[in-house]
């Protein structure tokens, strides 16, 4: 065979290939979980769903599941929704609504609402189980369960295409993760020399290590593929047996392993082959320093990649503006990330990223911080490794994250490495009535 010839080939398997994961792709409903409260985000989430809550400057959280969907060419995802649901609801009818009916391609909001029985969604189980109506009237092949609470890129063509290759029942999406990060938090396996899950614990405080690795465990992502009659089999089984929690991670995957085909799908870098990034930004931490990776030079999540986009509803603000540049009151910004419609009026900020329609006013000092859309942080303000809230309005001269007690004795929430929470509530400005 020619240099010419075998190009050719190569060129056709590789066409081919993309045929096979754009059939797949089309037989395919994404369902994205996001109904999750987020408790341990503590008042963060005090009035809103954990997806929708925001990230990256100018994102929402679920934007990446639903971003992963379109550019991967899934054109048919349900979005279930419970917790304190309204701005989530408004933002993906806002911001998602650009599909075409008429090409079978829908972003759908399925809310909680008793279709089965009198309930609400009791487990992530139930939730699939209480729309197996809906999900019947779209006929597909394969059901892409996601979790609407992650920060990551990722293709699900390839996932799909082993799913299918495999002649799976269910794939676990999985991911390398130390165990002292798992231990209580993520759903951890143990699978076979050819990938097949032989074993599946719930949130564990001692999660099973990888062999050989001591200090590396095998998570669940809480992304799953099933078969469709395989995925309605077990969700009714799992409805009808007492006792269960109606959860894929509690009941459903540790009841399947020993008799049904189920196989890890291991997320890594397309590019490198190693271990992909992936953050549940589930703590106060966690949800800081996923956004302070984003400021450095080359982060390791590139929001700026035009091939992947991670798409949103665009907020309508001028652009971002900083005045004053005076000695003592210069307004500047420096390794940080600032939005539209800002006003560094005469402040310096320093490492941070700043949402939409802030204003932070004369002589103030922003250090390491993430500040939510429509804050306005006062004059001679000094704050430090915080969180401000959407809303907050921070008088002058007020320091946060300078003294930890002072900050506890002010009502404001500090975490045991020293970050500091503040939302509008904190400061005795009631934006959520409760009587």
């Amino acid at each position: 065979m020619t240099t010419d010839q075998k190009n050719e080939a190569e060129n056709l398997s590789a066409k081919e290939d993309q045929r096979f994961v754009s059939r797949l792709t089309r037989r395919t409903l994404g369902l994205v979980l996001a109904g999750g409260q987020g408790s341990r985000l503590y008042e963060l989430t005090k009035w809103r769903a954990k997806p929708s809550l925001y990230f990256g400057g100018k994102l929402r959280i679920i934007d990446f599941a639903l971003s992963n969907c379109i550019n991967s060419g899934i054109r048919r995802i349900g979005v279930l929704t419970q917790y304190k649901a309204h701005s989530l609801i408004r933002h993906v009818v806002r911001g998602w609504s650009f599909s075409q009916s008429d090409y079978n391609e829908f972003v759908e909001i399925l809310p909680a609402s008793q279709r089965i029985g009198g309930e609400w969604y009791r487990g992530t189980a139930d939730a699939v189980y209480q729309n197996l109506d809906i999900i019947r009237t779209h006929e597909p092949e394969l059901v892409l369960i996601l979790a609407g609470d992650h920060v990551y890129k990722m293709d699900y063509g390839p996932l799909l295409a082993a799913h299918a290759e495999q002649k799976a029942d269910m794939t676990v999406c999985c991911i390398e993760v130390p165990v002292a990060e798992a231990a209580g938090a993520l759903g951890v396996m143990s699978v076979d020399e050819n990938g097949r899950v032989i074993g599946f614990e719930e949130k564990p405080d001692n999660p099973t290590p990888i062999p050989g690795q001591t200090e590396m465990c095998l998570a669940s992502m809480g992304n799953y593929v099933f078969n469709t009659s395989f995925l309605f089999e077990q969700v009714i089984k799992d409805a009808d047996t007492p006792g269960s929690q109606h959860d894929f991670g509690r009941n459903i995957i540790p009841s399947i392993v020993d008799q049904y085909r189920v196989y890890a799908y291991p997320f890594r870098d397309m590019r490198t082959g190693g271990t992909a990034y992936w953050r549940d930004v589930g703590t106060l931490d966690a949800y800081w320093q996923a956004n302070m990776e984003l400021i450095s030079v080359t982060p390791q999540l590139d929001l700026y990649d035009k091939t992947w986009p991670i798409m949103t509803r665009q907020t309508q603000a001028p652009p971002a503006k900083f005045v004053f540049d005076d000695p003592d009151r210069r307004g500047e910004a420096i390794n940080s990330m600032v939005s539209a419609g800002c006003v560094i009026s005469g402040a310096r900020v320093q490492r941070s990223v700043i949402f939409n329609n802030c204003f932070i006013n004369s002589r103030s000092l922003v250090e390491d911080s993430v500040i939510l859309p429509e804050v306005d942080i006062g004059e001679n303000c000094h704050i430090r490794r915080a969180i401000v809230d959407r809303g907050a309005r921070i008088p002058n001269g007020t320091q946060i994250g300078i003294n930890a007690d002072n900050d506890r004795a002010r009502g404001f929430r500090v975490t045991d490495s020293g970050l500091t929470l503040v939302t509008p509530d904190m400061l005795g400005q009631r934006l959520h009535f409760t009587r």
